[in-house]
């Protein structure tokens, strides 16, 4: 049960710096403490296999988006 506390605070001190920062650069790292932080979270509540697969589907699509995110900023630095 104390993981799950521990998601949930670190999902809302996240979800609390997405909303009050201003730059958006700052915003994006997270942004995606909140999804993997949402991924635990789904995997503790529903202590099922289906839940389990939902949330790794869940972790590596934001995993993806993210990298997707971050060398789409890269680039736009470089050029």
């Amino acid at each position: 049960m104390i993981a799950l506390q521990i998601c949930v605070v670190v999902a809302i001190y996240a979800a609390f710096r997405v909303v009050f920062e201003k730059n958006t650069l700052r915003k994006l790292p997270f942004l995606n403490v909140v999804s993997f932080a949402v991924s635990g979270i789904i995997v503790l509540i529903i202590p099922q296999p289906l839940a389990l697969r939902a949330a790794g589907a869940s972790l590596i699509g934001t995993a993806l988006g993210s990298n997707a995110i971050a060398s789409t900023l890269a680039g736009d630095e470089e050029g």
